[in-house]
């Protein structure tokens, strides 16, 4: 995919950018979006965010619950939001059946025990059709704030 294209796809993701997380601040990321040089190579199409067996998971948006069950024996979730972009969370109880539509800061899943980091994580994932994205892309972002100098700022 050309720098050009991939950039286009990430200014996307940031305008439809629902604004929830999937997991209650502080959101503490195990490991990065790494994403592949070519479709099949190796990579890290998401990224994992630590939590306990048992956190209860929100929709990052509204959508539609695209896939909610089993892949290769671990739980998945994935809801089809605005524009669509698709978010993905495993490994996970989903508490939503496919084709139900859910709403911004919905608890949709419960993370289970899994075998992708060697500590409880959630690995949350984003795409537009087959393209991997950035969900970190997803966020809210911090609004700048300009404070007032100090004396002892002088």
């Amino acid at each position: 995919m050309t720098t050009l294209l991939l950039t286009l796809l990430l200014t996307l993701a940031q305008a439809l950018a629902p604004g929830a997380r999937p997991l209650p601040p502080p959101l503490v990321v195990t490991r990065w979006w790494d994403p592949p040089p070519t479709p099949y190579a190796a990579g890290h199409r998401g990224v994992d965010l630590a939590a306990p067996v048992g956190a209860e998971l929100r929709a990052v948006g509204p959508g539609r619950v695209h896939h909610a069950g089993q892949v290769a024996g671990r739980g998945v979730l994935s809801l089809t939001l605005p524009g669509g972009l698709r978010t993905t969370y495993e490994p996970v109880r989903p508490l939503v059946a496919e084709g139900e539509e859910v709403t911004t800061g919905q608890v949709v899943a419960v993370l289970t025990e899994g075998t992708h980091c060697t500590a409880p994580c959630l690995h949350w994932g984003l795409l537009s059709g087959t393209t991997y994205l950035n969900p970190l892309t997803l966020l809210p972002h911090p609004t700048p704030r300009l404070l007032p100098l100090t004396p002892a700022d002088d």
